[in-house]
């Protein structure tokens, strides 16, 4: 399965990266939000892990985006952010995130097992 991580903080991309190497994923990453929808575009991730807080293209964007892109609309987009107001939130979910995480309140551990549990809710 291959994951692509759209993080702008390099500490928490790269600590993002490697768990998710040693699990057993086939990971890509971006630095931000343009640069993610191009990787993706370019190779189809089967989850994206997506900051919202991004330089260029905000994760909304980002959201929007694949929402509108035939090629993109079915991948599973987990956000990872430090915004954790109800308003981004529902937000996020009404632009088609699959599931909603507030990085502080997370373990790298529990954010891996989400990740398992979106995907296994994209097999047949």
């Amino acid at each position: 399965m291959k994951i692509l991580i759209v993080e702008d903080d390099k500490f928490l991309r790269d600590l993002l990266v490697h768990k998710l190497t040693h699990e057993g994923f086939g990971v890509k990453e971006a630095f931000d939000g343009e640069e993610g929808f191009k990787a993706a575009l370019e190779d189809p991730p089967d989850l994206v892990l997506l900051d919202l807080i991004l330089p260029r293209l905000d994760g909304f964007d980002v959201l929007e985006k694949f929402k509108k892109d035939p090629k993109l609309s079915a991948v599973p987009i987990l956000v990872l952010s430090n915004l954790g107001q109800k308003e981004d939130i529902a937000r996020a979910m009404s632009a088609g995130a699959k599931d909603f995480l507030v990085k502080s309140n997370f373990t790298l551990g529990e954010v891996v097992e989400r990740i398992k549990s979106v995907l296994k809710k994209k097999q047949p």
